[in-house]
């Protein structure tokens, strides 16, 4: 089964890079974990709940470790796009030049850039569904995965995937 899962996540990473993006410009990151990493995430993913008090940490990282593989999603350096239409809070794209890193991801980021990355994200959640793999989108799996450097970006999305005979990402 492994085979046929690496091979659902590489349908994924192939429906996240041909994804619509604003401009047809690509600042999308694609990286597969399994094995060896999807333990060293769900280990850091615990200790970084602990570590930091927030809720659902561990619960998640359970989850990444009883996973097949996660595909990790970023957005790496992404220029904006060039509209001043102010969807981003600023005026002009020229404000938003300056980049400030917090607690989990750094920002502001163009609105257009967020939303080539969700439509990657929705397109490779869609595929591993129409392939029959269970999935989820995990904002928690971004945290760990760019604190530890598993895929450089100002911020990364992940989606575990699994072939069992109940989906274990719902029903936690």
């Amino acid at each position: 089964m492994s085979e046929v899962m690496h091979m659902v996540a590489e349908l994924m990473a192939l429906a996240a890079r041909t994804a619509p993006k604003a401009g047809g410009k690509d600042f999308v990151g694609i990286k597969i974990l399994e094995g060896g990493e999807l333990a060293r995430l769900a280990d850091a993913m615990v200790a970084y709940g602990k570590e930091s008090g927030k809720k659902n940490f561990d619960r998640d990282g359970e989850n990444v470790r009883r996973s097949d593989a996660v595909l990790l999603l970023s957005l790496d350096r992404p220029q904006v796009a060039g509209l001043n239409c102010g969807a981003c809070g600023f005026a002009s794209c020229a404000e938003l030049a300056k980049l400030h890193e917090g607690p989990e991801f750094a920002g502001p980021l163009c609105a257009w850039r967020l939303l080539d990355l969700g439509i990657a994200l929705g397109s490779a959640a869609k595929t591993a569904s129409l392939l029959n793999a269970d999935n989820r989108i995990m904002y928690r799996i971004g945290v760990v995965a760019r604190r530890l450097g598993l895929l450089g970006g100002e911020i990364v999305v992940g989606i575990p995937i699994s072939a069992t005979g109940k989906n274990i990402y719902f029903d936690r």
